[in-house]
């Protein structure tokens, strides 16, 4: 599988490790600077080349640039053929979302953490509980000093870039199980245009309750997931220490690659790489456009909630699809 990137900011170097952990060569890196691009392209062997010239005989496109790209980055993809990972969140709008989703294609949609040997292990275990009551997942991480993700104009804060992860798994562990309706506070820092801190809580068809805990304030990082039902509760840790108890008995992790950087394996970026080459060989997508919509719909209607402390938004959300996460939140932009 020979990739291109479209995008080479941080997470690009995350993407080359995986791809490098699966034998898959980087032939082409595209970015809006060009000294960034050649930067990427000489640690990665590819060649630096401007958008117009993806996808440059590659296989698959991984796009992970800003939100409110993703849209023509995956376009470009599909309408050139080829198989692309398309990092979250899915789009800055659902309007944008919606027109991916219609379009199309061979599409991945980034959700590493759904490929995470611990989360995999997890979900077998939340499996054997029964009907699920309760789930509570926390991502707490110190405030990011890079990319840009404190920019308004980007859709969104904490909630829109750690969110997408969180929720993401909410959705998975509660399976078939709908939302119905979301309620959300959003905390912003004097400092910050964009919240960087948030509380979402879902509520599901059968009763599941759903707490999603998300700060950009915190010392050190923590992500956990609890899950309980009637007859029990499983509760892994991602970061720092990776550890999964069922019952309040711990349980053997599941075994790493040797050949691979244990912490990008062990936050799914290598099997999600894995996966990808699956997609070029003609696989469907486990985790796909739809999905990253309907991740970004709850995100959507979470940041609207939060425009109202205490109101709750109805799901399948009916609010403005035109709007980033941000702007239902602030409400500054005229009709």
């Amino acid at each position: 599988m020979r990739l291109a990137f479209a995008g080479a900011g941080m997470i690009s170097v995350v993407h080359a490790l995986s791809a490098a952990a699966v034998d898959a060569p980087v032939i082409a890196v595209a970015s809006r600077t060009r000294a960034r691009a050649v930067e990427r392209a000489e640690q990665t062997g590819a060649r630096a080349l401007d958008y117009r010239d993806l996808p440059a005989g590659a296989d698959a496109i991984v796009v992970c640039t800003p939100p409110d790209r993703h849209l023509a980055d995956t376009m470009k993809a599909i309408d050139a053929g080829v198989a692309v990972l398309v990092e979250k969140p899915l789009a800055a709008t659902l309007t944008e979302a919606d027109r991916l989703v219609d379009e199309g294609g061979r599409v991945l949609y980034g959700e590493n953490l759904a490929y995470s040997p611990l989360f995999v292990a997890t979900h077998r275990a939340v499996a054997d509980l029964g009907p699920l009551e309760f789930v509570e997942i926390r991502q707490l991480s110190p405030r990011p000093t890079w990319g840009e993700f404190l920019d308004p104009r980007r859709g969104g804060g904490v909630l829109f870039d750690l969110g997408s992860h969180a929720i993401a798994l909410a959705l998975l562990l509660a399976g078939a199980d709908a939302p119905v309706s979301v309620r959300a506070s959003l905390g912003r820092s004097p400092d910050l245009d964009v919240d960087d801190a948030a509380e979402v809580l879902i509520e599901f068809a059968s009763g599941l309750r759903a707490r999603i805990e998300v700060d950009w304030r915190s010392v050190d990082t923590v992500w956990d997931i609890q899950a309980s039902s009637a007859d029990g509760v499983v509760r892994t840790e991602l970061i720092p220490r990776p550890e999964i108890e069922v019952g309040g008995e711990p349980v053997e992790l599941p075994l790493l690659r040797e050949s691979t950087d244990p912490m990008i394996e062990r936050l799914g970026y290598v099997e999600q790489m894995r996966t990808l080459a699956a997609v070029v060989d003609g696989a469907d997508p486990p985790v796909d456009a739809r999905f990253g919509r309907r991740v970004l719909e709850l995100i959507c209607a979470a940041y609207a909630a939060a425009h109202t402390p205490g109101s709750a938004v109805a799901l399948p959300f009916t609010g403005r699809r035109d709007r980033t996460p941000h702007q239902l939140w602030s409400d500054t932009v005229g009709p």
